[in-house]
């Protein structure tokens, strides 16, 4: 049993952790209440590269739940994260988080380059579910 828990194989067989069929929504409503946050909290959507964006509580957190997120994607889908919260203008302090699915990344590079796009603009809490 011990082998098979090692076998890498058998951890990338796993990266795919939520359940088939889910749409987006599904899984971002999920996400608010085991993050503990109010259904009635307002969300707004943007569309960058063809990736809906999720604004949850006026810039508090972000969730981009697309099931593919490629190299050729990053740019783009990150400054348009990026120009978003700027315009939220939320007060000093204030952690923002935002949510990806693992999977959606074509590799770790690419997940990565995208934490790294963010950080940049003091988007420092980013995650994968």
């Amino acid at each position: 049993m011990l082998d098979k828990m090692m076998n890498p194989t058998v951890l990338f067989n796993h990266q795919e952790h939520l359940i088939d069929g889910r749409s987006e929504d599904d899984i971002l409503y999920e996400l608010l209440i085991k993050r503990g946050v109010e259904l009635t909290t307002p969300i707004q959507e943007r569309v960058f590269v063809g990736k809906k964006v999720y604004c949850i509580g006026y810039g508090v957190s972000f969730a981009c739940l697309a099931e593919v997120i490629g190299m050729d994607d990053i740019e783009e889908l990150a400054n348009g994260i990026i120009r978003w919260y700027k315009e939220c203008s939320l007060e000093d302090g204030v952690q923002v988080h935002v949510f990806f699915r693992d999977s959606a990344f074509a590799d770790n590079r690419v997940k990565a380059n995208m934490t790294e796009t963010l950080k940049q603009y003091g988007i420092t809490h980013v995650k994968s579910l």
